[in-house]
């Protein structure tokens, strides 16, 4: 009966990582899309190769602190890990439903908090785990966004004697680069929080050891492919949002945009911080959208998306505590 349990959870915990591919392959193809460097179809085809590859060159110091570094593991149950994804997938759909940009990665460690709160206390929260967590939650947008604008500011400068056709004849292909860079960190950081979810799964059952706590192959294998996959399927409202409802782009803004990001990303995945990709894709665009005038970032639309990220974590959180308590009234532990 065990074993019939941690198979159901790690396929939701798959689930949950398809849907996160899904939500947000805005992330790596909205601003190559609304550029038209590639087409839709071969836009979220590129973004997913990228996607996997990140299983060749990260580690899985995110994973980690995911799986045993924010919520204690001794108090985790197999429905705490429930409540957590079905918090997070809840979310995501909702925020997708809408066509916000919202963070995948704050929906499941709201979740998961939610849940672990509902069955054992506040007790339950790690403090040290959540505060570079948190820290970025502002820094990855500021990052992402200065990046943007100075990288923008950068081209500019470099290219001002060259005409505006071959500036884009340039940055179209210049932006495939930027593209499979952004979706490489964001497959390496986004994928590693669904392996954090299913290594807790196997600890829990007492497949792994809680105290020394190892990502098994198979399952930084299987984070991947899920997600490559989510992105595969693209989530076309998001998309619509992030490319063309923001700002108007241009191949050599996607490429700042994209290029300034990567940046932020990969450097909280370094740092093992499970970062929002949403907040500093985002916040490259605002950047670089500034560069031509204030007026040209839809700052109404911008509002909005970031009433959404403050939303996410608490939202999420009392979504998986509500389904947590409900399993223990149950008597479902």
């Amino acid at each position: 009966m065990e074993f019939a349990v941690v198979v159901l959870l790690i396929t939701a915990a798959l689930v949950f990582d398809y849907i996160n591919g899904f939500h947000d392959a805005a992330n790596s193809i909205a601003t190559v899309v609304s550029t038209r460097v590639l087409s839709p179809g071969k836009a979220v085809i590129w973004a997913a190769f990228f996607n996997f590859a990140a299983f060749f060159a990260f580690g899985t110091a995110v994973a980690k602190t995911v799986g045993s570094g924010m919520i204690d593991i001794h108090v985790v149950t197999f429905a705490v890990i429930f409540a957590g994804l079905f918090g997070a997938i809840v979310w995501d759909l909702i925020t997708w439903h809408y066509g916000l940009p919202t963070s995948s990665s704050h929906a499941l460690i709201g979740g998961y908090a939610g849940a672990a709160i509902a069955e054992a206390g506040w007790g339950a929260i790690i403090p040290s785990g959540w505060t570079k967590t948190l820290l970025f939650i502002v820094v990855s947008p500021v990052i992402g966004l200065i990046a943007g604008l100075v990288l923008m500011v950068a081209i500019y400068w470099v290219f001002q004697a060259t005409t505006p056709t071959r500036v884009d004849h340039w940055f179209r292909k210049l932006q495939l680069v930027s593209a499979a860079l952004f979706s490489l960190n964001h497959g390496a950081n986004d994928a590693q929080k669904t392996m954090g979810i299913m290594a807790g799964v196997l600890a829990t059952a007492g497949y792994m050891d809680k105290d020394h706590f190892v990502i098994p192959t198979w399952v930084v294998l299987a984070a991947y492919s899920a997600i490559g996959l989510g992105t595969l399927s693209g989530g076309w409202r998001i998309i619509h949002t992030m490319g063309s409802r923001i700002t108007k782009l241009q191949p050599v803004h996607g490429f700042a945009a994209e290029t300034g990001a990567a940046g932020a990303v990969f450097v909280a995945t370094s740092l093992g911080v499970p970062v929002s990709t949403t907040h500093a894709i985002t916040g490259a665009i605002v950047g670089v959208g500034s560069t031509r005038r204030l007026s040209a970032v839809r700052w109404g639309v911008a509002g909005r998306i970031v009433w959404a990220w403050v939303l996410t974590i608490p939202a999420a959180g009392a979504l998986g505590a509500g389904m947590g308590l409900l399993l223990r009234a149950f008597g479902i532990r």
